[in-house]
């Protein structure tokens, strides 16, 4: 397996795929729309996208985009969405693709990752429970307790002062 920076040609439809079968066919088409939208809209200083690939096969992917705290100094992403082939779940592909990404991110100097979903499956990547005391959301959550964060390097994640703002595509209250 080979994990690289950039999106793939297919990588919109994997998602749509993915988020059909565990959450059935409207969330895949809202879930591969967002991902169409992030690709075609986000000013590439904000967006990085990592892809697993093997035999020239998409495996998987997962995108950040900067999530602006305005008040703040850190430098904060916001992972969203994150797929890996139905197929190919429960082998290991999304949390290497993840580390892989993470460890890159710090690399380029960004502060803080976070991400708005599965507490366990995130939580194998270093990602906890936050409060909105922590970090505010850009849009009121339906769901609070999939509020994940982890700072990118060995401390403690920050709290991060004042309210995000993030990218255009992300910013729908039904993705919240």
């Amino acid at each position: 397996m080979q994990i690289a920076q950039g999106a793939r040609p297919d990588l919109a439809a994997l998602v749509t795929a993915v988020f059909a079968a565990s959450e059935g066919a409207a969330e895949g088409a809202v879930v591969g729309g967002l991902v169409r939208d992030l690709l075609a809209t986000t000013p590439a200083a904000d967006i990085r996208v990592f892809c697993a690939t093997e035999a020239g096969e998409t495996l998987g992917g997962v995108i950040f985009t900067r999530l602006d705290f305005p008040e703040d100094p850190h430098r904060v992403l916001l992972l969203s969405p994150m797929a890996v082939a139905t197929a190919r779940q429960g082998q290991g592909v999304g949390l290497a693709l993840l580390r892989h990404a993470l460890a890159a991110l710090r690399a380029e100097g960004w502060d803080v990752a976070l991400t708005y979903g599965d507490p366990a499956f995130y939580g194998r990547a270093g990602f906890a429970r936050i409060t909105e005391t922590q970090a505010r959301a850009p849009l009121p959550l339906r769901m609070p307790q999939g509020w994940l964060g982890r700072s990118l390097d060995a401390g403690a994640m920050p709290v991060l002062r004042g309210q995000s703002r993030c990218v255009a595509a992300l910013d729908r209250a039904e993705l919240w």
